[in-house]
């Protein structure tokens, strides 16, 4: 029973006050308390999402979050109502946002400022009736960085990959949108570059709570959202929302009704339709390679191969094949695929001929492959390796066009060892990854393919050797035709 005091103690707290006090202590009352008409109740996923939001930053052990939702459902606004609430929260809080380029990024900066500042007018609960005492120190504020009131340091700072984060340190990262477009999307030599911006310069400002928030469309298996699932595992959450579910129920019908979104279906490319309302990739249907046969127990092959793309710039990788072929099909054994200097990788790949007992290995001569061979050659010798023959060949067909020609057959007669994601995660990345359109940053992996390929497919039905014929041909080091 409550008592004639409490009663009367109860009885001076409004409704406007307890308003206030549950959006001093809680994300959704926050959003909901400030832009009604939005943050309504009937919009469940809003409530879902912010409630998995704030238990994310005030519980949760990870240190990521991802949130894939579609356009106008929330994603940005929901963004800045957490940034200023995790001011509210705690003025000693250090906050960075980044967006795909400076504009978008000032006016996330803005949007957070001008909804902390907002001046109370009728009965209308502001941002300062929740958190009086957290306010703007307008003398430090500049239209991408900021002080609070009472603090020292800055408490917020907007950038993009344009930008710079040079001396500021935060608790916590929100990234939103950084990828502008499908053609952003189709490029890994741009996807490439946000994730070394983000790994190198984003990662290295967080301090203290070290959380990160990255919203966004999933454009690409690569992107950002992607390569955070793949690199960080357990210390990854992921919220995920579609504009319609399997059984054809709208997200939100008030946003979008299922009568506008089957317009947007017909007027819309259906791959960036499926990539920003329902958070499919775009590159998982423009990729060259779907999936690859495996192998668990290889055959018995007479002849092991072995070939070799030796790195021509700074930026390409060595890449050196090992594998047999049994009844016209490919079994990769072992490989190499690595950036390292020539003085690693001529002892990596001598190693690696010696040690899969490789009958023929052919190096690829353009631009240093000659040399390589050569170097390659003597490192086999002083292995005691005799077994194995080496030749260097040109490749004069152009790179592009034969790892497009090649594909088919590379997909129905190649064999990659069961778990070769996991030992050969490089190679894996770019041969999953190759576009059939766009840029690729990388097609050393996938070009090795193509010459394995053309010296299996392309030729006639190759001589059986003894091991008798074999090791003499390597003592001798003569070139081998197949």
């Amino acid at each position: 029973m409550i008592s004639s005091h409490d009663k009367a103690i109860l009885d001076k707290i409004s409704e406007r006050d307890i308003d206030i006090a549950m959006a001093h202590n809680n994300l959704w009352h926050f959003c909901n308390t400030l832009y009604p008409a939005f943050y309504t109740t009937e919009r469940d996923y809003l409530v879902d999402l912010c409630d998995r939001i704030e238990k994310f930053v005030e519980e949760s052990p990870k240190h990521f979050l991802i949130i894939n939702a579609p356009p106008r459902h929330g994603k940005s606004l929901t963004a800045q109502c957490l940034t200023s609430w995790l001011f509210g929260r705690d003025p000693k809080n250090r906050v960075m946002t980044a967006s795909y380029n400076e504009e978008v990024a000032s006016v996330f900066s803005r949007s957070v400022r001008d909804m902390i500042s907002t001046e109370p007018m009728g009965d209308r609960i502001v941002y300062n009736h929740i958190f009086p005492k957290t306010k703007i120190k307008y003398g430090d504020a500049a239209a991408k960085r900021w002080k609070l009131e009472k603090q020292t340091q800055y408490a917020y700072l907007a950038t993009s990959p344009n930008g710079t984060a040079t001396g500021f340190g935060c608790d916590f990262l929100i990234c939103d949108d950084l990828i502008k477009n499908a053609e952003e999307a189709y490029n890994e030599m741009a996807l490439d570059a946000t994730w070394s911006w983000f790994t190198n310069t984003m990662l290295s400002r967080l301090e203290g709570k070290r959380k990160t928030i990255i919203i966004m469309t999933r454009w690409a298996d690569g992107d950002l959202a992607g390569r955070v699932i793949n690199g960080f595992g357990d210390e990854v959450e992921v919220i995920t929302y579609k504009a319609q579910d399997e059984d054809g129920k709208m997200l939100c019908e008030d946003i979008l009704d299922a009568d506008s979104y089957a317009i947007i279906k017909q007027e819309m490319n259906p791959d960036i339709v499926e990539a920003n309302y329902n958070q499919t990739p775009i590159d998982i249907k423009g990729r060259l390679y779907s999936e690859f046969k495996i192998w668990e127990e290889k055959p018995k092959m007479p002849v092991i191969y072995d070939y070799t793309d030796t790195a021509d710039t700074g930026t390409d990788y060595l890449v050196s094949v090992v594998y047999g072929v049994y009844e016209h099909e490919v079994y990769i054994l072992d490989l190499i695929c690595t950036d390292a200097p020539m003085e690693v990788t001529e002892p990596a790949t001598a190693k690696l001929l010696t040690e899969n007992e490789v009958n023929k290995a052919v190096i690829e001569s353009n631009n240093g492959g000659r040399g390589f061979a050569r170097n390659l050659s003597r490192q086999l010798t002083d292995l005691g390796n005799f077994k194995t023959q080496v030749k260097d060949q040109p490749q004069t067909h152009n790179k592009e066009s034969r790892i497009l020609a090649s594909s088919a057959w590379v997909q129905n007669h190649v064999y990659m060892p069961f778990n070769w994601k996991n030992k050969y995660p490089e190679f894996y990345r770019q041969v999953m990854n190759y576009q059939r359109k766009g840029k690729n940053a990388h097609d050393d992996a996938v070009d090795v393919l193509a010459a394995i390929y053309e010296s299996v497919a392309n030729t006639p039905k190759a001589r059986i050797y003894t091991e008798d014929e074999l090791t003499h041909h390597a003592r001798r080091r003569q070139p081998f035709t197949r």
